[in-house]
């Protein structure tokens, strides 16, 4: 017996000998794994961060890519980098709403970035667009007239720009005189929005007969419900309660048969225009 416990001795001790070598090596892997998976993410991190500073984002992110490394990095890539490179509007959309609502000010950056590299017209009228959304129409008044210059001091787009800043700002006179020069300037230029702006324009100065002469013709080819939901209001501020109603209607009936797309975009004015019936009754 004694013989046999001998004989069995080495083979044991080499036996354990090769346990311990393979648990060794199997550990070796499992931190070489690690290592080379945490490299990897702290260069995802590092680029990150350097596409955050370099693009003007929130700088909020480079806490929340440090601070939360899986779910920091993953929030950064959904809600700034996916937005420019999926390419369905409608996934666009969803992400664009998404970006907005976590960093509201996210575009009125990008664009000021955008003029002080280069200073074009097209950067200009994006970021005068982004500070009219911020409500800033002053400021935005300001980068407009930087932008009317040269070729471009008559460009529609850019008057129109100008006069829904101006509009904003409470200066409706300065906004209709700038519609005026945009349509003795530009005489082929139609439209919808810059003739309903008119309109407001028109009624804010008091001028409550041509305003209504406008609503009426703006609302003949409008597409929204905007534009014949205030020809109604004014037409019942001033009196004229069964056109108003006869308006009003006639909206209704047009969204009742109009797709869901129509009346989901268009609630708002839509009920808005059932409100106003609902008063004329």
């Amino acid at each position: 017996m004694t013989a046999q416990i001998a004989v069995h001795a080495p083979a044991l001790r080499s036996h354990g000998r090769r346990r311990y070598r393979d648990h060794g090596a199997g550990f070796k892997l499992v931190c070489m794994s690690y290592s080379y998976a945490l490299i990897i993410h702290l260069i995802i991190q590092a680029a990150l961060i350097v596409h955050c500073i370099r693009t003007g984002r929130n700088m909020l992110w480079i806490l929340a890519i440090l601070l939360l490394p899986v779910a920091g990095p993953i929030a950064y890539v959904i809600v700034e980098l996916l937005p420019g490179m999926v390419g369905g509007s409608g996934t666009r959309r969803t992400l664009r709403g998404m970006q907005q609502a976590l960093d509201p000010g996210y575009d009125l950056r990008r664009y000021e970035a955008e003029v002080r590299r280069s200073g074009d017209v097209a950067s200009r009228q994006h970021y005068a667009e982004a500070l009219l959304r911020a409500g800033r129409p002053q400021e935005a008044i300001e980068v407009y007239r930087q932008a009317l210059t040269g070729l471009y001091a008559s460009d529609p787009n850019l008057l129109l720009g100008l006069a829904r800043a101006q509009f904003e700002q409470g200066a409706a006179a300065e906004a209709r005189t700038t519609l005026d020069e945009l349509n003795a300037r530009n005489p082929q230029f139609r439209s919808p929005d810059a003739h309903l702006l008119y309109a407001r324009a028109l009624e804010a100065e008091g001028n409550r007969e041509r305003a209504l002469a406008e609503y009426a013709a703006v609302s003949r080819y409008y597409a929204g419900a905007e534009a014949p939901a205030r020809y109604a209001h004014l037409l019942r501020e001033c009196g004229k309660k069964e056109e108003a109603r006869g308006v009003l209607k006639e909206l209704l009936e047009h969204a009742r048969l109009a797709p869901r797309y129509y009346r989901r975009m268009q609630r708002e004015w839509l009920l808005q225009a059932e409100r106003e019936l609902s008063g004329l009754s």
